[in-house]
């Protein structure tokens, strides 16, 4: 295992500022999360997550690199990035046995963002906006999953301009060698899990 303290010396993570195309947002760090209060803090002090493993950051720079051939002027940015497992657990914690479980992680298995290697992003506007998405990140409802865009737009809740935004997302991260997950259209994991969780060293 790897304390946050000590990643910003570690050779293996690159802090997401060096990646370009890139604008960094981490909403645990600030009140406007789904929790309402600063996640990523320990007796004060505000810990620094804004990193990722080399794989994944250099996938990042691949899926914006991507985004800027095809829609140029766009930029993705960054929700979440590095989430130490004491945070995990944390919000663990609060969510388990209410209707917000199932979107996070259980911490004995691990979060993949304990490892550095799953992002949370949207998509950004050539005027700095936000694209409309359809949900908002952390909007833990039918309308965030991707598994039901069909009946989404079927019924009139998902516009057809806000699915082709999540798509423009989805195939910019898989340039970048990132996969989406069925419930979160911010979500994206580099790399196969079961391989992270036995190979990398998560971090606390």
């Amino acid at each position: 295992m790897l304390r946050i303290e000590d990643v910003a010396n570690h050779r293996d993570f690159r802090p997401l500022g060096t990646v370009p195309g890139v604008e960094v947002d981490l909403r645990y760090a600030s009140e406007d999360n789904f929790a309402g209060r600063v996640l990523y803090t320990c007796d004060g002090v505000l810990w620094d997550c804004a990193w990722l493993r080399r794989e994944a950051a250099d996938g990042l720079a691949a899926a914006a690199a991507w985004l800027e051939r095809h829609r140029p002027g766009w930029r993705i940015r960054v929700l979440d990035a590095l989430r130490p497992q004491r945070v995990q657990e944390a919000i663990w914690r609060d969510v388990v046995g209410t209707p917000l479980q199932p979107y996070f992680a259980n911490p004995e298995v691990g979060s993949i963002h304990s490892f550095g290697m799953a992002v949370d992003v949207t998509l950004v506007q050539p005027n700095g906006a936000e694209a409309d998405m359809g949900s908002g990140f952390d909007e833990m409802s039918e309308r965030s999953h991707p598994e039901f865009h069909e009946r989404l737009l079927a019924e009139g809740v998902l516009a057809p301009a806000q699915i082709d935004e999540r798509r423009w997302l989805a195939d910019a991260m898989a340039a970048g060698g990132f996969a989406g997950i069925a419930t979160e259209w911010w979500h994206f994991d580099h790399g196969d899990r079961v391989r992270v969780r036995r190979d990398w060293p998560r971090v606390i």
